[in-house]
């Protein structure tokens, strides 16, 4: 009889164990559908960033092409400077955020 009660102890413990596994195994399955859809959503983007690159540099390339054609051809022609105005550094840093447009 007390064999027969720790057989069946060990058998409620056993079946308790199972139902938690089996509880990971969902949350697990969840987990993974949805890395699986970020994963994909990503791949997307990236190929999509890739494919972007790729024509910003053909464009680049093109660019470039013609500019240097266009030298050999004819003078580039600059637009006209505006007398009212001129861009002077202040402090001496030449970075863009220090750059300002004064009037005369």
């Amino acid at each position: 009889v007390e064999k027969h009660f720790k057989l069946e102890e060990k058998i409620t413990m056993l079946q308790q164990q199972n139902e938690e596994l089996r509880a990971r195994i969902e949350q697990n399955t969840v987990i993974i559908r949805q890395l699986s859809e970020e994963n994909a959503n990503l791949q997307e983007y990236v190929e999509k960033e890739v494919e972007e690159k790729k024509k910003l540099s053909r464009t680049n390339e093109e660019l470039l092409w013609k500019l240097q054609e266009g030298d050999a051809v004819s003078p580039v022609k600059l637009p006209p400077v505006s007398s009212t105005s001129f861009y002077r550094c202040s402090s001496g840093d030449s970075s863009p955020a220090k750059v300002k447009t004064l009037r005369r």
